[in-house]
């Protein structure tokens, strides 16, 4: 499982790091994405739907993580 951790990211969005991920992963392949940030969260959850990835929704305290498999 490749996991991209975004929280605490102030430099750039955390979606660029996200997307980077969904763009070179290989079929099969399972990514974990923990954000911290609501809006990018929001954002990313939008564009796995329009992709149709289904993808899990784990939230703790200010973190939210979503996982899913690449198909």
């Amino acid at each position: 499982m490749t996991t991209i951790n975004t929280c605490g990211e102030t430099k750039y969005s955390p979606l660029i790091p996200a997307v980077a991920a969904i763009c070179t992963a290989k079929p099969g392949e399972c990514i974990k994405i923990i954000m911290d940030d609501v809006d990018a969260f929001g954002d990313l959850k939008t564009y796995l739907s329009e992709q149709h990835i289904g993808f899990r929704e784990i939230y703790d305290g200010d973190r939210m993580t979503l996982e899913f498999t690449i198909s």
